[in-house]
């Protein structure tokens, strides 16, 4: 009698387990046809990737909401939505499909010109590390599908010497989020793309280096989602020059020219044998050594680096807006007795020169004026 009374409370419990389980699977399906994601890509969700998605849309759609009071912050919150390839989170309307279908298109036309011109993805930071929103062409720079990285913390992909850097940008003071500071910083982050374009898993992952840049968004009624707004762009190991208006240069590891082409010449005023051996922050405005020497810390760690707008001196007097994208490269040994040595380290650098002289009569340097008496 024992047992079968036994036998009958563990079908029950059983039957009540199933039921259970059955009832989860069906709210866990349900929440998963409210994601704003390709069936294709919602067919291959487990439980703990659709509660990772939800939450991060959810924050989206809290920041959303929230910016969209004035005008410019209204704009940014369209875009973001057109990027994340689908409508708000529990947002059914009352339109027709078909009509539904022509916003669609027209939404996802706009917002692949829109990457296609930025060459890199968006991303959305909060001010914890969390990766809440990236553009689904992520996958095209990193190897990495948007829903794989959604909901996870930027720490788990980053280098752990740059995550400093990453933890001082994402702290916001009162004033810098109130006067949505910019941010500009490199970072190195993990990448599953081979240099073959092909994809590998994350285990074989190589570092990429990105330069983000953007701005702080505040959430006034929930601070939980104040963040930062990115656009994340892989910096290129190899530069094309596209006009007269760029010359590319090589340097020791101190920044020291040791080679500059002829372009030079007809942008700044300096024959190139005139620059070798001399230091390229005897050319860059006083008040730009910063910007130089963070470009330079980030090639001594990172090996790539892209520099910021700085003024570069002319030779006879003013200067002009320059921005140098930079790269450590080893340089190449002239015997081959022995392959296997170590190679000497030194910086390639592309400089594009965005503007024309300006204050052309005004001497910052000595040089300046000495080239002015000579002419």
């Amino acid at each position: 009698m024992m047992t079968a009374d036994k036998e009958k409370r563990r079908a029950i419990s059983r039957e009540a387990a199933r039921r259970r389980r059955r009832v989860e699977s069906d709210v866990f399906g349900d929440l998963c046809r409210l994601l704003p994601l390709q069936p294709s890509v919602r067919a291959h969700l487990d439980k703990p990737s659709i509660i990772r998605l939800t939450l991060s849309y959810i924050r989206m759609h809290a920041l959303i909401k929230e910016t969209s009071v004035d005008a410019a912050a209204r704009h940014t919150a369209t875009y973001l939505q057109r990027v994340g390839g689908g409508e708000e989170l529990n947002c059914s309307g009352g339109q027709g499909e078909e009509e539904k279908e022509k916003e669609e298109l027209l939404s996802s036309n706009e917002t692949n010109m829109y990457l296609r011109t930025l060459e890199g993805f968006v991303m959305v930071l909060s001010t914890e590390g969390d990766m809440i929103f990236l553009s689904d062409n992520v996958s095209k720079y990193m190897g990495l599908m948007q829903t794989e990285l959604m909901g996870h913390n930027i720490f788990e992909y980053t280098h752990p010497g740059d995550q400093e850097e990453i933890r001082h940008n994402l702290r916001l003071t009162a004033e810098e989020v109130w006067c949505s500071q910019k941010r500009d910083f490199v970072i190195r982050i993990k990448s599953a793309l081979t240099h073959r374009g092909r994809s590998t898993n994350l285990k074989s992952a190589t570092w990429k280096v990105l330069h983000c840049q953007g701005r702080a968004k505040v959430c006034v009624a929930s601070s939980s989602v104040t963040c930062l707004l990115l656009t994340c762009r892989p910096l290129p190991l190899s530069h094309t020059l596209l006009s007269a208006h760029t010359f590319t240069s090589q340097h020791s590891m101190d920044m020291r020219f040791t080679y500059c082409d002829q372009r030079v010449t007809s942008l700044l005023g300096y024959r190139p044998e005139e620059l070798l051996g001399r230091s390229i922050y005897d050319l860059c405005h006083t008040l730009d050594t910063n910007c130089l020497n963070k470009n330079h810390v980030n090639l001594c760690l990172k090996s790539q680096s892209v520099s910021g707008h700085y003024r570069m001196l002319v030779r006879g007097g003013g200067y002009v807006w320059v921005e140098s994208h930079s790269a450590v490269i080893p340089t190449a040994r002239p015997s081959r007795s022995r392959p296997s040595a170590d190679q000497p380290l030194s910086i390639l650098c592309v400089t594009y020169v965005l503007s024309g002289v300006e204050e052309a009569s005004l001497q910052l340097s000595l040089d300046q004026t000495i080239h002015r008496y000579l002419n």
